[in-house]
C-alpha cells in the first residue's frame, strides 16, 4: 500500500524500548502479564488508527514538527538507554531495575557486582559483542562485505546455541531463553480494550509511539528514495503503515514500523519492490513454524550483545557536531533530546525534543530578521550590509527589508526593530554631518502575507514617521498584500505614488524628490 520500495518492515529498537517503558509504566508485565499483553494490543490498534488517520486526512505535516535535530539526539538517547537495559543479560544479573534512566540503571548493576554477575554469561556477551563489531567494521571498510554484517547476528546466535549446548553452561547459571512456543499468532481481536480504564491509556501509549514510528519510516524512506531517484508519498505510508499495525493488532503483534539497518541490507542486497517484505514474512513464518524449538539452549547474553551492537550505530555523535557548527539552536534541542532520555525517561526526553523545536519556530515567528539594504557600486541591486560590506548606503535614505510574514505575533516587534534601525542611522548622520534621513523605503518582497495587526503596525509606523518628517514608501509588496492594503485604505493613507516595484525605482524617486527640495 505504501509508496517505498526499499523499506523493511518490522519490530525496531526505538519503538520497542518506546511502548515497553510506557507500558510498564501503567502495569507490571510480571504480575499482570495478561493485561499488559492486552494493553499492547490496543496501544498497537490506536497507533494504527493515529498513523492512517493522518494518512487520510493529508497531516503528515504534523510529524516535521519533530526535526531532524531532536531525532538525532532522541535516538542516541535511545540507544544508550536499550544498550544499558542489555547489561542485564551481558552480565548475568537477575535482579535488575525496570527504570530506564542511567543513574537507576547503573546503580543496579554495581549493587550487584558482588553477587549478581556471571562470569560465563560475561565471557559469551563480551566475546560475540567484540565479534558483532568487527563484522560491522568489515562492512563498513568494504562495501563488497556488506553481507558480513548482516549474517553475523544468526552466526552468533547458532554459535552460542551449540557451545551452551555442548557445555550445558545453563547448569553453571547462564540464562538461556528456553522454550519458545511454536506456531503463529493467534488472533487478538478479543484482547484489545475497547471500553473502561485501560482505553485512554492504551490511545496515550499508541499516539506516542505511533508518531515516532511515522517519524523513522518516513525519515528512512525518504533516505532510500532520494538514493534511488524517486518520489515518496508521505500519506500512502502513513496509510499503510497504520493498515498495518490496525490488522497486527489483531493477530496478537505490537507496533512495527520501517527498519533501518533491515532496509540498508535490503537496498544492498538490490531489492527493487516491496516483495522483499512478502520473502522475509515467509521466512519468519516458517521459522516459527518449524525451528523454533532449536532457540531453546540460546543464551540470553547473545541475544543482549546483538542489540547493543544493533544500537551503537544509533548514536550518531558526527551529526551532533555538524549540527553544532550549523545551528546552535537545533543543537541545545538534540542534547535535550538526548540527556532527557537517558538521564529521565523516553517520554520526558520527547517532551523536551518537542518542547524545543516549537519553541524554536516561536522564536523564529516572533522575532523575525531585518536587515539594511546598500547599494552594489555600480549596479542596482540593493543587498544586506552585513552580508556585503562594500554596499553603500543612500544619502537620506534608510532602506530595510523585513524577512518574514507581518502577523500579531511579530508586528510590535517588526515596528520597534524598524524603528532602531531608523534611529541609529539618524545618530550616524547627525555624527557625520548636518545631513537627514528623510526618507525610510521598506522592502517587502519577502512578505508573503498580513494581517489587520501587521497593518495597523503600518499605519503605527507611518505616524510616527510623519511626526519625524520622514516619508515611508514599500518596494515590491506580494499580490496578497497588497490586497490587503487596498483593502484596509493603507494605501490612501500613504498614498499609491509611494509604492514601487523595485527599491532602485524606489531610490531614484527619493533622489528626485531630495533634490527639488530647496
Amino acid at each position: 500500500m505504501g509508496s517505498s520500495k526499499d523499506i523493511a518492515i518490522g519490530p525496531v529498537a526505538v519503538v520497542s524500548l518506546l511502548i515497553g517503558s510506557l507500558l510498564q509504566n501503567e502495569v507490571d508485565p510480571v504480575k499482570n502479564k495478561e493485561e499488559y499483553m492486552r494493553l499492547a494490543f490496543t496501544a498497537t490498534f490506536f497507533a494504527g488508527i493515529t498513523q492512517a488517520a493522518l494518512g487520510f486526512l493529508r497531516l503528515g505535516f504534523l510529524i516535521e514538527f519533530l526535526s531532524h535535530a531532536a531525532i538525532v539526539g532522541f535516538m542516541g538517547g535511545a540507544a544508550i538507554t536499550i544498550a544499558l537495559q542489555q547489561l542485564k543479560y551481558v552480565l548475568g544479573i537477575r535482579s535488575f531495575t525496570k527504570k530506564t534512566d542511567i543513574i537507576s540503571v547503573m546503580h543496579s548493576v554495581w549493587s550487584s557486582v558482588h553477587h549478581g554477575w556471571n562470569w560465563q554469561t560475561i565471557v559469551i556477551g563480551i566475546s560475540f559483542l567484540a565479534f558483532l563489531l568487527f563484522a560491522k567494521y568489515i562492512g563498513k571498510k568494504n562495501k563488497k562485505f556488506f553481507w558480513v554484517p548482516a549474517i553475523a547476528p544468526i552466526t552468533s546466535v547458532i554459535l552460542a546455541t551449540l557451545f551452551v549446548y555442548i557445555t550445558r553452561a545453563d547448569k553453571q547459571g547462564v540464562q538461556i531463553v528456553n522454550h519458545i512456543k511454536k506456531g503463529i499468532n493467534p488472533s487478538s481481536v478479543h484482547k484489545i480494550y475497547f471500553s473502561g480504564p485501560f482505553v485512554a491509556k492504551g490511545f496515550k501509549i499508541g499516539v506516542i509511539c505511533g508518531m515516532i514510528g511515522l517519524t523513522e519510516a518516513v525519515a528512512i524512506g525518504r533516505t532510500f528514495a532520494a538514493l534511488k531517484d524517486y518520489q515518496l508519498d508521505g500519506n500512502k505510508e502513513m496509510v499503510a503503515l497504520g493498515t498495518m499495525n490496525i490488522v497486527g493488532s489483531m493477530t496478537s503483534c505490537y507496533v512495527a514500523t520501517g527498519s533501518f539497518s533491515r532496509s540498508a541490507v535490503n537496498f544492498m542486497a538490490g531489492c527493487q519492490t516491496p516483495v522483499s517484505n512478502v520473502i522475509m514474512s515467509t521466512v519468519v513464518l516458517l521459522t516459527l513454524l518449524v525451528i523454533t524449538p532449536l532457540f531453546k539452549y540460546t543464551p540470553n547474553a547473545i541475544l543482549g550483545a546483538i542489540i547493543i551492537s544493533a544500537v551503537i550505530s544509533l548514536v550518531d555523535y558526527e551529526a551532533a557536531i555538524l549540527i553544532w557548527k550549523v545551528d546552535k539552536m537545533d543543537f541545545i534541542a538534540c542534547m535535550g533530546a538526548f540527556f532527557g532520555v537517558v538521564f529521565a525517561s523516553v517520554e520526558i526526553g520527547l517532551l523536551i525534543a518537542v518542547s524545543i523545536s516549537f519553541a524554536k519556530i516561536l522564536l523564529q515567528v516572533t522575532r523575525p530578521r531585518t536587515v539594511l539594504l546598500g547599494n552594489l557600486p555600480g549596479t542596482t541591486i540593493y543587498r544586506n550590509t552585513n552580508q556585503y560590506p562594500e554596499a553603500r548606503h543612500v544619502p537620506g535614505v534608510v532602506i530595510v527589508r523585513v524577512d518574514s510574514a507581518i502577523y500579531f505575533s511579530n508586528s510590535n516587534y517588526v515596528r520597534e526593530r524598524i524603528l532602531r534601525w531608523l534611529t541609529d542611522e539618524e545618530d550616524k548622520t547627525n555624527a557625520e554631518g548636518p545631513s537627514k534621513i528623510n526618507f525610510l523605503i521598506i522592502e517587502m518582497s519577502p512578505v508573503i502575507d498580513i494581517d489587520t495587526s501587521g497593518i495597523h503596525t503600518l499605519e503605527d509606523l507611518y505616524k510616527n514617521l510623519q511626526k519625524r518628517d520622514i516619508q515611508l514608501i514599500l518596494a515590491n509588496p506580494g499580490s496578497i498584500v497588497m490586497q490587503k492594503l487596498h483593502s484596509s485604505k493603507f494605501t490612501e493613507h500613504i498614498g499609491s505614488n509611494n509604492i514601487f516595484l523595485t527599491v532602485s525605482e524606489a531610490v531614484r524617486f527619493c533622489s528626485r524628490k531630495s533634490m527639488q527640495e530647496p
